[in-house]
């Protein structure tokens, strides 16, 4: 062998060895660069994982009347558990299990979705069930005091002396203002209730300047006051009033308007105007509010 072929086989060797070296640096860099990867997959999937245990943790506290559900709900929820347990402890290099339990994630969110909507269902029922025995108890509530105020009625009609000189209230009836004064029909907008009533003629009826006292039974049975001293002298006692008004009566006909502003958040339901004049009650007369 010259040196010539001598140098050219050296030369070929060292290509050899090079593109050998390059191979492997190469490799080892792209073997280096999935694993990173494969790190980052974990940790993204261990994430999703955590934040759907905590989302189900949510759900664990929520006091459900179904018992199938939250059995199916504790199931779930320890699932999450152990396959976030086993990702934890699963090596980086198993490719083949993280893309398994990146599936199973899937499937438990799904799983997941279908109790939620279960839950909602659920609350939205429950919740109207509540209403519904509110509204039954408001009712009790109002027929109560309706029967307390019949009593009441019957019982100072059983008590009237003088029958024919007494006064009598009719043509009530409630408007619904605005903050303008202005009629309105929408419940959030009520800033002040007139009430409009006739005193209807009598001439046995002493003349004279007359207080009339308007007393606002609310739907839970209590009177409606701007004070607790509006009090006024009813069948040996002392009763609330809401509003009252001086009027001078002569015996004729005569028309009069009342008014009671709202400061109050207002109750929905059936309420009730009693009008007293001269120790008597002259006219009840229920009316609604409702939104």
């Amino acid at each position: 062998m010259n040196q010539k072929t001598k140098i050219l086989l050296i030369i070929l060797i060292a290509l050899l060895v090079g593109g050998l070296v390059f191979y492997v640096i190469h490799q080892h860099r792209q073997m280096r660069e999935m694993v990173e990867q494969l790190e980052f997959e974990k940790e993204e999937l261990q994430e999703e994982y955590e934040d759907l245990a905590i989302q189900f943790d949510g759900y664990q506290d929520i006091q459900l009347s179904n018992d199938s559900l939250t059995q199916k709900l504790a199931e779930e929820q320890q699932r999450v558990r152990d396959l976030l347990e086993e990702l934890r402890i699963t090596k980086v290099t198993n490719a083949r299990r993280i893309a398994e339990l990146k599936k199973e994630l899937a499937t438990v969110r799904s799983v997941m979705q279908v109790y939620v909507r279960q839950i909602d269902s659920l609350n939205v029922t429950n919740e109207r069930l509540t209403n519904e025995n509110r509204q039954l108890a408001n009712v009790n509530t109002q027929l109560t005091t309706e029967n307390t105020q019949l009593t009441s009625i019957n019982t100072q009609l059983t008590q009237t002396v003088s029958r024919a000189a007494m006064l009598e209230v009719t043509d009530f009836r409630v408007t619904t203002l605005n903050k303008r004064d202005r009629k309105t029909s929408l419940f959030s907008q009520i800033q002040k209730l007139q009430f409009d009533y006739t005193i209807l003629k009598n001439i046995t009826c002493t003349p004279g300047i007359k207080t009339v006292y308007l007393r606002i039974v609310r739907p839970d049975g209590v009177a409606m006051q701007k004070s607790p001293d509006n009090l006024f002298p009813f069948e040996n006692g002392q009763v609330e009033y809401s509003v009252k008004q001086d009027i001078e009566y002569g015996g004729e006909q005569l028309s009069a308007t009342l008014y009671w502003p709202v400061e109050e958040i207002l109750q929905t339901g059936v309420y009730n105007a009693d009008f007293f004049i001269e120790g008597n009650l002259v006219g009840s007369f229920p009316f609604t509010l409702k939104k």
